[in-house]
C-alpha cells in the first residue's frame, strides 16, 4: 500500500501502524513521486493526503485515476461537504479527515478491499433492459453503453443489487458515497436527476428510476421491459 504525506509525523507513525497490522507499505511525500510509484509498483490502495508541496492532493488524483482504478482513500483537513463531495466525484473511493489514528485508515483500506473483491466476484445484475457489471464497470441500456460518471455508476449499480426495494436518501448517502446524512443535502436527487437524464427519462416521466415521496427512490423495470 501507498502512503502519499507531506508530513513526516505522521507519515511515520501512520506506515508503523499499518505495517503492525499486517499490510506492505511504502510513504512518499510529493505527488511527483506518488504517480511514479503508483504506476511502477501498482499498490492495491493508495492513501493520498491533498496538502503536497508540490502539487495539489486533487490534481494527483485526477492523474492517479486517468491512469489507474487503484482504490484511493483521501486523507484530508478540509472537512467542508461541498469539497468532499467534489473529492468522490472526482474518484476517490473513501475519505478521512484529520485528526485520524491509523486504525481508522486501516478499517477504511478493509472497506474499499472488500468492495472491491465483492465486485469482481460478482455476476452482471440486469433489470429489464438494464444491464450493469461491476467487475467490468459497465452499464448497458437497452443494448446501448451509458456514459456514466464514478459516481453515476455506483449509485446505479447499488439501485440495481437492491431493486426493487426503495431505498432512503440516508442508505443512499452512507452506502454510496460514505457520508453521515444531511437534512438539506441535494447531493443524490442532483446524481439522481444526471443519472435519469443519460436514462432517457424524467422525474415526471420515469421509466426506471421512481420517487416514493417522503420516503426515497426505487429502481424497477418498466411494464413494457
Amino acid at each position: 500500500m501507498l502512503v502519499v504525506e507531506d508530513d513526516q509525523h505522521i507519515r511515520e507513525a501512520l506506515a508503523r501502524g499499518l505495517a503492525e497490522a499486517g499490510h506492505a507499505v511504502r510513504t512518499i511525500s510529493t505527488g511527483a513521486q506518488a504517480l511514479t510509484a503508483a504506476m511502477e509498483w501498482q499498490p492495491d490502495v493508495v492513501v493520498l493526503d491533498l496538502g503536497l508541496p508540490d502539487l495539489d492532493g486533487r490534481d494527483v488524483l485526477a492523474m492517479l485515476r486517468s491512469v489507474s482504478q487503484v482504490p484511493i482513500i483521501v486523507a484530508t483537513a478540509r472537512d467542508d461537504e461541498a469539497e468532499i463531495v467534489r473529492l468522490l466525484d472526482a474518484g476517490a473511493d473513501d475519505y478521512v479527515v484529520k485528526p485520524y489514528r491509523a486504525s481508522q485508515i486501516e478499517a477504511r483500506i478493509r472497506a474499499v478491499l472488500r468492495r472491491g473483491t465483492e465486485a469482481a466476484a460478482s455476476k452482471p445484475m440486469q433489470v429489464g433492459g438494464l444491464l450493469v457489471d461491476e467487475a467490468l464497470r459497465t452499464a448497458q441500456l437497452d443494448g446501448a453503453a451509458l456514459d456514466l460518471s464514478r459516481l453515476e455508476f455506483d449509485l446505479l449499480a447499488y439501485l440495481v443489487r437492491r431493486s426493487p426495494e426503495v431505498l432512503s436518501r440516508r442508505e443512499l448517502l452512507a452506502e454510496v458515497w460514505r457520508q453521515p446524512y444531511g437534512g438539506g443535502d441535494k447531493t443524490v436527487d442532483v446524481h439522481l436527476s444526471w443519472l435519469r437524464r443519460k436514462m432517457g427519462e424524467t422525474a415526471a416521466q420515469p421509466r426506471y428510476l421512481h420517487t416514493i415521496r417522503g420516503v426515497g427512490v426505487k429502481l424497477q423495470a418498466p411494464p413494457d421491459s
